[in-house]
């Protein structure tokens, strides 16, 4: 239990943490004036960007390959984007936008990248052959 704890845990608290940026109700959400599309639409990769690389984490273990992955991980992350704005849909002052499933999904994209590039050659490893 504390290793899938240990490798799952941190999607699951960013899932947790998006679900309840989603639970605001647009009258409640901070106006950043000039920079408010900026911000919102940045957090909305970052976020995502953090959540895939968190799935790529929980997906280390697993014997597939590092492409697979990979798009195991951004695939994941576009699911969820969908599932949040499909919550927003029921939250006072929100609407759902498929504009932002694709903003997150690129995000989820370049956090997948990013992680890859960071974790090296170790990420990269394809299983070993079962012959």
């Amino acid at each position: 239990m504390k290793s899938w704890l240990r490798r799952w845990g941190p999607a699951l608290i960013i899932m947790a943490l998006i679900f309840i940026a989603s639970s605001m109700p647009g009258t409640d959400l901070p106006k950043f004036g000039t920079w408010d599309l900026l911000t919102k639409k940045g957090g909305h990769m970052c976020g995502y960007a953090m959540l895939a690389s968190a799935f790529l984490h929980a997906l280390s273990n697993r014997t597939m390959t590092g492409r697979n992955r990979i798009l195991a991980a951004i695939a994941l992350a576009s699911l969820y984007a969908m599932t949040d704005e499909f919550h927003q849909r029921f939250t006072a002052g929100r609407s759902p936008s498929m504009g932002d499933v694709g903003i997150d999904s690129l995000g989820a994209i370049a956090g997948a990248i990013i992680w890859n590039w960071i974790s090296g050659p170790r990420g990269n490893r394809e299983p070993a052959s079962r012959s």
